[in-house]
């Protein structure tokens, strides 16, 4: 059998245990790691840019620049957390094909990035490298060459304990996938569960989310390393850590396809500027300092979004088939030709019958181009075919010829009155501000109370002074794909899809057409009145009905406690999904606490005290409209706070908004009156579900008022 150890830090005068020499020696090489890396970032910074031009040095400047910044050392961070041995006898084939070629009788630190000595052999093996996977998957079924895996435990830079795990020699066990059963999967009566594993887990946060590349899952690895080309749905309840999947899936591409990833660019889109500001620096952290982070709203918005709509409007507006009224609308600017073209050219005139000119217009149409380059088209057409009569005639023609033909003034009106310039948000604005423009493009489309439900009622006098909402945004950006392709991106990552419409859903598939996506949810956490009740649906709106579907059914970061309590309302929100089994256990993680509702003010205070008095973050979240009374309440009884408002709070205890809370976490959560939660909107019990499993270590729900029917 396999075998764990640990052994810790000691106070001096203690006496000398066997794992001291170990840590001694794990110390002394985690400072010279330290010193390799700063060398390494020094070489950098005394290149100099020379470039041929002042442009080229620009770009020279800026690349020294990243590498730089994606050598800073953290000290608050360990440099590496895990340490692989590999056995140095057996035949390589002795665990199957896959396990040949690996490396014998070789020791290596794992680690966030690749460090080097000045000789440069390794020091540090970058997590994303081959040599580490068996880190994450190695188990007792298959050690994949494995003597030894040691883990670290560290509190903050400092180097503090580590954990050995011995596998066995000699033949492995019946045959299993990598990775089942090992330490991290907690199956009992197979492997023992990683002590310092679990503690990185349980190990009390601050601020923005951290990464988790020292305690990735085995079933989380396979998402992490998926192929570069292989978009990814994964549905994963509270705590199975598919939001800091996805993020180490961004990091692993950008070193396993480096090039073929960076030249095009990467995407991570967030429900709102308060997750993304929550999730800043697990990229950076990993050496990754230049993916793009936004939300939908600020990917289509190129108008001022300052406008909301109703429920029913804003559902109409992000339904697939605004897709077809927009396509209608565009290409009805189309007119047949009234007259023959007649182009003077020296001594002669050249035509072009109106029939021939409706033709040419016809064709493109029918081969399915997009609106402005089937514009572009026509002029090249209607040139080609003057030329033809041209040359027919004697004369000599080149390309010159033929650009000059095609930018005469006749040639360009011509064009001009067959297939007007239309631009997307005058077009958009044409829809919402004329219910007769409306109804001619959404025809049997959308029905009358459908096309009432988004006209303006009082139109604006253009569209700079419109109140554009975001669905208003989506709509435009639409537009604009119709009328020109959307440039796309190698890869993009969706966290809370569940709450995209499909308009929204299309308009990040533009951004992944010819790259992949990563798309993470949770059907249970659909707080949005579109959001979607299937991924199938989802993914083809996206574009990528081919997506493989992958369920992350262990909760790592929420206790036992809680998320049985919290999965009381699955039967209500979401019947179709099994509740999550949580890895950890602990009574006293859920607190239930009724009082009068003259006491509760009081007892929120003292609630808040005690938690603020404890390590890690707390977190009180409310129904949004019970917020500010909540916060005077706190100033009453002298509790320091912050309020989170749609980025990031700096007080240890933060006034959180229900329906900001998605994606976020926190030590400690205190949950007020749950049924104001549950009532304030049609999908309040899943967005009670949200609120409930944003805890980590405890949850308090404090009420007045009787529980919603599932939680009593």
């Amino acid at each position: 059998m396999s075998a764990v150890s640990r052994q810790d830090a000691e106070p001096p005068g203690t006496g000398h245990a066997p794992g001291i020499d170990v840590l001694s020696a794990e110390r002394a090489y985690l400072v010279q790691s330290r010193e390799f890396l700063h060398l390494m970032r020094e070489d950098v910074l005394s290149l100099k840019a020379l470039g041929g031009d002042p442009v080229s040095e620009e770009y020279l400047k800026a690349e020294l620049y990243h590498r730089a910044e994606a050598l800073k050392d953290l000290p608050d961070s360990p440099l590496f957390f895990g340490r692989l041995d590999y056995r140095a006898e057996g035949p390589p084939s002795a665990e199957g094909p896959a396990n040949a070629g690996r490396p014998r009788g070789e020791a290596f630190h794992i680690g966030r990035r690749h460090v080097h000595d000045p000789g440069g052999h390794p020091v540090v093996i970058d997590w994303r490298a081959p040599v580490s996977r068996p880190f994450y998957r190695a188990s007792r079924a298959q050690p994949m060459g494995l003597a030894l895996r040691r883990r670290f435990g560290f509190s903050g830079g400092e180097l503090t304990a580590f954990e050995d795990e011995r596998f066995p020699a000699g033949p492995p066990g019946r045959p299993g996938p990598a990775g089942a059963g090992s330490p991290a999967t907690g199956s009992p009566g197979t492997e023992p569960v990683s002590g310092l594993l679990i503690e990185e887990i349980e190990r009390p946060r601050s601020g923005p989310m951290r990464d988790i590349v020292a305690t990735i899952q085995p079933e989380q690895d396979d998402i992490v390393r998926a192929d570069v080309g292989q978009t990814v749905c994964v549905q994963g309840a509270p705590g199975t850590g598919k939001t800091a999947v996805g993020l180490h899936r961004v990091a692993y591409l950008l070193y396993a396809y480096s090039g073929r990833v960076a030249r095009r660019g990467v995407l991570v889109i967030g429900p709102n500027r308060a997750f993304l500001a929550y999730i800043r620096n697990v990229l950076p952290a990993l050496g990754e300092i230049d993916v793009s982070q936004m939300t939908v709203i600020e990917l289509a918005a190129s108008v001022p979004v300052r406008g909301h709509d109703g429920i029913l409007a804003a559902r109409i507006k992000g339904d697939a088939r605004m897709a077809d009224v927009l396509r209608r609308a565009l290409w009805s600017r189309l007119r047949q030709p009234r007259e023959t073209l007649v182009l003077p050219r020296g001594s002669r005139r050249w035509r072009v019958s109106a029939h021939d000119l409706a033709g040419l217009a016809t064709e493109l149409r029918e081969r399915g181009v997009r609106y402005g380059a089937g514009r572009e088209l026509l002029a090249h057409r209607i040139a080609h075919v003057i030329l033809t009569q041209m040359e027919a005639a004697g004369e000599s023609c080149d390309d010159r010829t033929h650009d000059a033909v095609r930018r005469t003034r006749p040639v360009r009106a011509a064009v001009d009155a067959i297939w007007p310039k239309v631009d997307p948000v005058r077009l958009v604005f044409g829809l919402l501000s004329g219910p007769d423009t409306l109804g001619a493009a959404a025809g049997d489309i959308l029905d009358e109370a459908e096309q009432r439900a988004i006209v303006w009622q009082k139109p604006p006098r253009g569209p700079g002074s419109a109140r554009w909402s975001p669905a208003d945004a989506v709509l435009i950006d639409e537009a604009r794909d119709l009328i020109e392709r959307t440039s796309s991106l190698s890869h993009v990552v969706v966290d809370e899809a569940q709450d995209l419409s499909p308009m929204e859903c299309r308009a990040i598939g533009r951004r992944c057409s010819t790259g992949a996506a990563t798309v993470l949810g949770d059907l249970a956490q659909g707080t949005t009145p579109w959001a979607t009740s299937g991924w199938a649906d989802l993914l083809g709106h996206l574009g990528k009905p081919e997506a493989e579907l992958r369920v992350l059914r262990t909760g790592y970061r929420v206790p036992r406690q809680i998320l049985d309590y919290a999965s009381r309302l699955l039967q209500r929100i979401a019947p179709e999904l099994s509740p999550a089994a949580s890895l950890r256990e602990d009574p006293g993680a859920l607190d239930i606490i009724g009082v009068d509702t003259p006491q509760l003010a009081g007892r929120l205070a003292a609630v808040c005290a005690d938690a603020s008095a404890r390590a890690g973050s707390v977190a009180v979240i409310a129904a949004d409209q019970q917020v500010p009374e909540l916060s005077r309440l706190l100033v009453g009884h002298a509790v320091p706070h912050g309020v989170l408002d749609g980025t990031d709070a700096a007080e240890r205890l933060t006034l959180v908004p229900v329906t900001l809370a998605k994606g976020l976490e926190f030590d400690h959560v205190i949950v007020v009156e749950p049924a104001a939660i549950a009532r304030a909107e049609a999908r309040g019990l899943q967005r009670l579900y949200v609120a409930l499993t944003r805890a980590v270590s405890r949850l308090t729900i404090l009420h007045a008022e009787p529980l919603p029917d599932p939680l009593r």
